[in-house]
């Protein structure tokens, strides 16, 4: 397939995390084919029931390629026009996705051996295909990860703390507040605190950043609430350590502070001849901790439209994408 028409055929394939398993059985298909004429091998990775990490080897493999099948709810089946293809996972990262696979089959062509595709599941809530590829290496020296760049190196990339703040109070009829204690009301003055919180900054990757992401609570508006909680999501980038005290005291003495996820923040290297960046979102990377080699990061579309109603990849970048892909792999692998 030309890499449009695998985009294509990639989004129309829903992946809304944990639901990756018929994408996983159809690219599994599909590098089982392209081992078969090219004496390859692939093999699944599982990591729970229905769902498995697809690996597929073409000699001994020094570099690896390697993005994730998943994507973020809600389905926008694949459309397309002269510039764009459209739909959920365009940029990520089925696109992506279409490209290493058809770098992989050039190379092949040209006779051009000695690497490996992988491809994981979860990475869009917790990385739990990485955490398993972690477990079982292959032998690589270098992964290269994909992600939306604008096909640009980045030299770096924020990690994540992510807290449910959590309330508790006392119901009561509302008509007798003094009676009850409002969870809702303590949710309130923790998360005004926590916004207080000084976030660290770095010089390579600019501001930590937070964002409450949900608020739930309360039973009825004529109930004073006794359960409330918030999700908030802190993009790091160093030391977590004095943030982490900060958030405990912020959300004390009316809420508790639960972490849920910390991933760091990664700095990543540059390569002659490949235009650079630095991206605020979080990867797989620091969940792989070196175990497939030395990362780097890199892929086509913004991540600026990912995660949105407007998510789109420019059919220019695709084609990019499949030259640099083969670039890379190629000075790797010297």
């Amino acid at each position: 397939m030309h890499v449009f028409e695998l985009t294509r055929r990639l989004i129309d394939i829903e992946s809304i995390t944990p639901n990756e398993g018929e994408i996983g059985e159809f690219l599994w298909h599909l590098l089982s084919e392209l081992a078969a004429r090219h004496a390859g091998e692939v093999e699944k990775m599982p990591v729970e029931a229905g769902r498995v990490n697809v690996f597929g080897r073409f000699g001994d493999p020094a570099v690896v390629l390697s993005t994730h099948m998943d994507t973020v709810p809600p389905f926008l089946p694949a459309r397309e026009d002269e510039e764009h293809i459209w739909g959920r996972g365009a940029c990520d990262t089925k696109g992506i996705i279409a490209a290493m696979i058809t770098a992989a089959e050039e190379r092949l062509k040209a006779g051009k051996r000695n690497f490996g595709l992988l491809f994981v599941v979860g990475e869009e809530r917790n990385s739990a295909g990485a955490l398993v590829a972690a477990q079982n290496p292959r032998g690589s020296r270098f992964l290269i990860n994909g992600e939306p760049t604008e096909n640009k190196l980045a030299l770096g990339s924020k990690g994540a703390l992510r807290y449910e703040i959590v309330a508790r109070g006392r119901m009561a009829h509302s008509a007798y507040p003094e009676l009850g204690e409002s969870a809702i009301e303590k949710l309130l003055d923790s998360l005004g605190r926590i916004r207080r919180v000084k976030l660290p900054v770095s010089d390579t990757l600019g501001p930590s950043t937070l964002n409450i992401g949900t608020i739930q609570g309360g039973r009825a508006p004529n109930v004073i609430p006794d359960e409330a909680r918030a999700e908030i999501f802190i993009r790091v980038v160093g030391d977590v350590s004095e943030l982490r005290e900060s958030i405990q005291r912020a959300a004390a003495p009316d809420c508790e502070a639960q972490e849920i996820l910390f991933i760091p923040a990664v700095q990543l290297g540059s390569l002659d001849g490949f235009a650079t960046t630095v991206v605020a979102f979080t990867t797989d990377i620091p969940a792989f901790h070196g175990a497939w080699g030395k990362p780097f990061l890199i892929g086509p579309g913004s991540i600026h439209v990912a995660h949105t109603s407007e998510e789109r990849i420019p059919k220019s970048e695709l084609l990019e994408a499949v030259e640099l892909y083969k670039r890379l792999v190629d000075k790797l692998s010297n």
